[in-house]
């Protein structure tokens, strides 16, 4: 069993930071990509960040030079830094890990629960 806990979301005035950390745990044998969806009222989830098991990262356009994606693979864990928030940055942040649980086997998508970050004055 692999569970992805998220913390970190929350109330904050546009122009301020948050930082999302998402910690994988259970069996866990291998952690390939990692990355961190949204999801605002009425649209579709999309993505917001990836990162690879070597670290290298990509971004979507609206977040570039504001966001910044990292992870701590002794950990299980990946973060996003979120700074310059605005408005439209309010939704549900998902994370999300393509975990092998152990040797040999399949590669598997797993989701967090999602944490709300709400960006408002």
């Amino acid at each position: 069993q692999v569970q992805l806990v998220e913390s970190g979301g929350g109330l904050v005035q546009p122009g301020g930071s948050l930082r999302l950390s998402c910690a994988a745990s259970g069996s866990i044998f291998r952690i390939n990509n990692m990355g961190w969806y949204r999801q605002a009222p009425g649209k579709q989830r999309e993505l917001v960040a990836g990162i690879t098991s070597g670290g290298s990262t990509n971004y979507a356009d609206s977040v570039k030079g504001r966001f910044t994606i990292s992870r701590d693979n002794a950990k299980n864990t990946v973060y996003l830094q979120m700074n310059s928030l605005k408005p439209e940055d309010t939704a549900v942040y998902y994370c999300n890990a393509e975990i092998s649980p152990r040797l040999g086997a399949y590669t598997y998508d797993y989701w967090g629960q999602g944490t709300q970050v709400t960006v408002s004055s």
